[in-house]
């Protein structure tokens, strides 16, 4: 699922002159942008926050409350994977309020509209999509110095973000907390939350109140062990032969991802696994690669954000400091990165014994990080299963394109659950699984905020209870 499974939209902040002594700059109140017609419905913010030791690195950020009870609904941070893909991916691709009109798009005007999302995580939500690690999105630095960056330095910047932020936003400090990402995420996130945790016992302040974290797709074990199991995951769906897959095992001993192989029989079975999957669509198996330049191509949907993004005007309205960004990417693909954590898997072993809740969910055609390798590591945790696989419904549905399966581990305050999200098989002008994966989440916060959750639950839409009839599920 990777980049289709996540989610992202608008904002952005006239940076000011921060001191040392400073929390933040002063947000921008987001009342229309360019694109949607009329006031936008919803409180839209963004702004830049000063980290570093002399806050030499911006973050920018945008800031979209709860359409529902803000001053209870829990609080998300969101970030997007990468490293170095703009928050704004997510927000309008995926999780956020506002999607692209694309059966109305003049996709040679340059202009791109948008519609509302029915299924935004902000139905029930306050998020911040924060633009991390800095040089991505509309984040900068003041220094060249202040561009080199790696998995715990940009961690803990988002953390020193939080704290100023929530300092800003005094109102939000007793909002339950969760910190969610998905694909290359899954190694920083729990560093966050690490970071959360520890302050906290400390009495840093401001004292979070950090519920948990939720990861889609997350990039969690070494390069050799998620490459093993996207062969693993390739012939469970028939991409792989029996006799391809294990002649491979055999002759490369298991150590698909190792790029200097001198056995012969194994150097021509990668070969012919590469000839295999190379013109598969990793992130949704089931869709057509895009070979040409076709609305319905994912690709084409970037395009689309590229337009916007880097608009004048719209870079007028979200406030963007002029002259820090020559031009907007999606996805920086050339950040003085490094990545210095092989494996987050420790952060999520050290969280069983803390009272965190986790909701993890994988894209059951999603080869680029599989189900097979995020329910591997989810079961070397070794904790108890308090409810095993079982299906969970959208509109009564169980089978085909829209089912869900769900796996609950526990061991004392610590509650995990993983849940398989089964994407739409027709082509689509957005993401495909936005709509399940949210209500995935949906239900997880509902149930997590201690929320009374009925029989006929209205999930993530603004209706009334009978307008909607879902069987919900105990997350």
């Amino acid at each position: 699922m990777g980049n289709i499974l996540n989610f992202f939209v608008l904002e952005i902040f006239l940076v000011l002159v921060l001191t040392p002594n400073s929390c933040a700059a002063s947000p921008n109140i987001i009342k229309s942008v360019p694109g949607f017609p009329g006031i936008l419905p919803f409180h839209l913010e963004t702004g830049y926050v000063g980290v570093g030791e002399n806050e030499e690195v911006q973050l920018f950020y945008y800031f979209i409350k709860s359409e529902r009870n803000p001053e209870k609904d829990p609080l998300m941070l969101w970030l997007t994977g990468g490293p170095g893909c703009s928050a704004l991916s997510g927000l309008v691709l995926e999780i956020g309020p506002l999607i692209f009109n694309t059966s109305a798009c003049d996709w040679h005007s340059k202009s791109p509209t948008y519609q509302l999302n029915p299924f935004s995580w902000t139905k029930i939500a306050s998020i911040i999509f924060l633009d991390s690690p800095v040089g991505t999105g509309f984040s900068y630095a003041k220094n060249p110095g202040g561009y080199y960056t790696d998995d715990i330095t940009s961690s803990r910047r988002v953390y020193q973000f939080l704290s100023k932020w929530l300092v800003d936003h005094g109102g939000f400090i007793s909002n339950p907390l969760y910190i969610s990402g998905d694909s290359y995420c899954g190694r920083t996130v729990p560093i966050i939350v690490q970071e959360i945790s520890n302050g906290n016992k400390v009495g840093i302040q401001p004292v979070m109140n950090l519920q948990g974290y939720i990861l889609g797709n997350p990039s969690t074990q070494h390069e050799e062990e998620e490459t093993k199991s996207k062969y693993d995951y390739a012939h469970r769906v028939s991409l792989l032969s029996d006799e391809l897959y294990e002649s491979t095992k055999v002759s490369c001993n298991r150590s698909c991802a190792d790029k200097e192989v001198d056995d012969v029989k194994c150097a021509h079975n990668l070969q012919a696994v590469s000839y295999n999957l190379d013109r598969v669509f990793a992130a949704h198996v089931l869709k057509p690669k895009c070979i040409s330049n076709q609305t319905w191509c994912q690709e084409s949907i970037y395009q689309l954000l590229y337009y916007w993004a880097n608009n004048i005007q719209v870079q007028a309205a979200l406030h963007i400091q002029k002259g820090t960004k020559p031009y907007w990417i999606r996805c920086n693909s050339t950040l003085a990165y490094t990545h210095n954590v092989g494996s987050s898997f420790s952060y999520h072993q050290n969280f069983t014994q803390k009272p965190i809740r986790a909701l993890i969910y994988s894209g059951d055609q999603d080869m680029v990080v599989s189900y097979v390798t995020t329910l591997g590591w989810i079961k070397m945790l070794n904790v108890s299963i308090a409810e095993d696989w079982r299906p969970w419904f959208v509109n009564g549905q169980v089978a085909g394109c829209m089912s869900r399966y769900t796996t609950r581990f526990s061991n004392g305050n610590y509650h995990l659950t993983y849940a398989t999200v089964k994407l739409f098989c027709e082509r689509r002008k957005m993401p495909s699984s936005s709509r399940i994966a949210g209500e995935v989440t949906c239900f997880y916060l509902l149930h997590t905020a201690n929320l009374q959750i009925p029989e006929t639950v209205i999930a993530c839409r603004l209706k009334r209870k009978a307008d909607v009839q879902r069987r919900s599920i105990a997350i």
